[in-house]
């Protein structure tokens, strides 16, 4: 099996606006890890934080949710899920106890968070209705759930602030990727200067949406931009027509917009329905499937000897 299958550059060579952006290493799959994990070189190049993303590897689930589901809702002992955190976690370096969860609800709320918020030994989930998570304090692991939707990971290097927000279609149309560089700003960052990785989701090929749908994203963005976002696609035989949706482009766009430099929006360029062996996806197992998580921490740096 072809363990990941990156895509972005297909986009890109069919004249996407992250084309001149997009780097086909960008994503790396560190399978060798006792819980393999996906990491990304963008971020990675910043050593004061970590950014890692979870496969379906690893875990102790069964069935369909095989075998690392971090959902809490999909139908398994709330003891599996703990285990698949507290393993994930192990792997990467952190700690389970240091988790801050929340409960994506494709609304654009995006909330500070501090050690008040963490999971704690017993794992539990303090936030809810929360689909954005900002934080300035080292360790913290903000942990956001996914599916097909896309999530964006900032990180302003000059302020050491990071941010994880879940943008599905209804999030991109509300503009959480928006509001998100909005509230970094409301803590002193300056847009020029935040880095985003728009992670592993659904690609256009495979998300195919109604006509309803597509309307309301042409209410939020600009007609020249349209033509990047949506495609028309097949007709049923009830005669309505579906579209291709582009929620990468239309998450970069909004970024743009926003203020975020093109050269800092980075495209890991991974769909999870074209890799549903390797990710969970909704639409590639028909909403039979365990959640992906992405993990975002400050990293406390030591000092060296003598320094």
């Amino acid at each position: 099996m072809e363990l990941i299958r990156k895509i972005g550059k297909e986009f890109a060579a069919e004249g996407k606006p992250y084309a001149g952006y997009y780097d086909d290493k960008e994503t790396v799959l560190e399978e060798e890890a006792d819980v393999p994990y996906l990491h990304f070189r963008s971020f990675d190049r910043q050593e004061w934080l970590q950014l890692t993303f979870s496969t379906r590897l690893g875990g102790v689930s069964k069935g369909y949710l095989s075998s690392l589901n971090l959902g809490w809702d999909r139908g398994e002992p709330r003891e599996n899920v703990c285990e698949n955190y507290r393993r994930y976690c192990v792997s990467i370096g952190s700690e389970a106890e240091k988790l801050v969860l929340s409960d994506q609800v494709h609304e654009t709320m995006v909330e500070y968070v501090d050690e008040g918020y963490c999971a704690g030994t017993e794992i539990q989930k303090k936030l809810r209705g929360v689909d954005g998570m900002i934080t300035d304090i080292p360790e913290l692991l903000l942990a956001t759930s996914y599916a097909d939707c896309v999530p964006l990971f900032f990180c302003d290097p000059v302020q050491r602030i990071i941010a994880s927000s879940h943008s599905g279609w209804k999030g991109t149309v509300a503009g959480i990727g928006a509001e998100t560089v909005r509230k970094l700003q409301g803590m002193g960052c300056h847009p020029e200067d935040i880095r985003v990785l728009i992670g592993p989701s659904i690609c256009q090929k495979c998300y195919e949406i109604s006509e309803d749908v597509a309307k309301q994203f042409e209410t939020a963005y600009e007609a020249d931009e349209m033509k990047q976002i949506l495609q028309k696609g097949r007709v049923t035989e009830e005669g309505e027509q579906k579209y291709q949706l582009d929620l990468w482009a239309a998450n970069w766009y909004q970024l743009k917009r926003a203020g975020v430099q093109p050269e800092h929006i980075h495209l890991a360029g991974v769909c999870t329905c074209c890799n549903h062996e390797l990710l969970f996806s909704h639409r590639a197992s028909h909403g039979k499937r365990g959640n992906l998580n992405g993990f975002l921490r400050i990293r406390e740096l030591k000092c060296q000897h003598g320094e």
